[in-house]
């Protein structure tokens, strides 16, 4: 057998292509033919000098044909602090509720001119996050549901945070804070519950970890709500799960329950779906309520009973971060917020 050897062309190694330089607001001023304090102060959206918009408009066409962005650590020495307000991404699963409400919150907050950053700090608790937190060097932290102490909220303010704002069943000293009293969501519950003639009420309790500071209020304004009358309350964990919510539905009548608050609409409608399963039927047998008034607990069969939860403007707490970041010592402001109203519908 004849082998014949081949010998394959080089391949030239390509040059490496020439690096571009990063474009500088001097770059912006030559192409639209201003000063760079014109393109300073256009770009930052300074209000204090009048600048006519054909300029304010060739501004921006430069520097978005030359691809500059300002530099954001620039801007912060110049103005002694940050734009940036820091929130820790959940650690708890939220639902549609919450969600809109932080969406709105974001967007408020843009209109002001302060970037939103989410930080991932899973496994990071009280000071050690903080400390984690300060390293970005945010102008403010809001902290849902937050474990931060005093400790902490000193930690945030030495690294140049001008304001903390803390969301959730308690304030925390030198923070803001917007108090959330989800008993009140529970009472409600109750209280319609045992208008309606219900006796013995079931009280959902999520199984997910972090969960226990919305659900624990729930169940005790609940149990507030009841207290030296002849209902019983009978505390149910449940795990967001098909399977979990079957298993629960097939005791049911064991319970000897007629009527369950199931701690928001979600968790509602997964129990109410064993239960239907279970041949048990809602109301007649057993009333439902749940929490939130999401949109799909409308368009169930039968449409869902549940607390709607009012939770704070998105607007005011932005106006409440601007205020503490301008002026920084200021005494903290405490705001009771979240109002619960019950909205009556099939399933109870």
């Amino acid at each position: 057998m004849r082998y014949v050897m081949v010998q394959l062309p080089k391949t030239p190694t390509p040059a490496s292509p020439v690096p571009r330089s990063v474009p500088t607001s001097a770059d912006v001023a030559r192409l639209a033919g201003v000063s760079r304090a014109t393109v300073s102060y256009v770009l930052n959206n300074t209000s204090a000098v009048r600048i006519s918009e054909p300029t304010r408009r060739r501004v921006h066409e430069a520097a978005k044909e030359l691809g500059y962005v300002p530099h954001a650590a620039a801007r912060s020495l110049r103005a002694g602090h940050s734009r940036m307000v820091l929130m820790p991404a959940p650690t708890v699963p939220v639902g549609p509720l919450y969600a809109q409400f932080l969406s709105e919150l974001q967007w408020e907050l843009g209109r002001l001119d302060y970037t939103v950053v989410q930080y991932g700090a899973v496994g990071l608790h009280g000071t050690e996050a903080a400390r984690a937190w300060a390293e970005l060097r945010p102008v403010a932290v809001l902290l849902p549901g937050s474990d931060l102490d005093a400790k902490g909220v000193t930690v945030l303010k030495r690294s140049g945070a001008r304001a903390v704002v803390v969301l959730g069943p308690e304030s925390v000293e030198g923070a803001h804070a917007l108090l959330m009293d989800h008993a009140a969501v529970g009472d409600c519950a109750a209280t319609h519950l045992y208008a309606r003639g219900r006796r013995r009420i079931g009280v959902v309790v999520p199984r997910e970890p972090g969960l226990e500071s919305f659900s624990a209020p729930r169940l005790d304004g609940a149990r507030g709500a009841l207290h030296g009358t002849d209902a019983t309350v009978v505390e149910l964990p449940l795990a967001y799960e098909e399977a979990s919510a079957a298993r629960l539905a097939a005791r049911w009548r064991d319970l000897g329950l007629d009527a369950v608050f199931a701690y928001n609409d979600e968790y509602a409608m997964l129990l109410m779906r064993a239960l239907q399963d279970e041949g048990v039927r809602i109301p007649e047998d057993t009333a439902v309520v749940g929490a939130d008034d999401l949109m799909l607990g409308r368009l169930l069969r039968p449409r869902l009973s549940t607390v709607h939860v009012e939770l704070p403007s998105g607007r005011d707490l932005a106006e409440l971060v601007d205020r503490a970041v301008r002026d920084p010592n200021a005494a903290p402001e405490t705001h009771e917020v979240l109002g619960a109203s019950m909205v009556h519908r099939d399933s109870s």
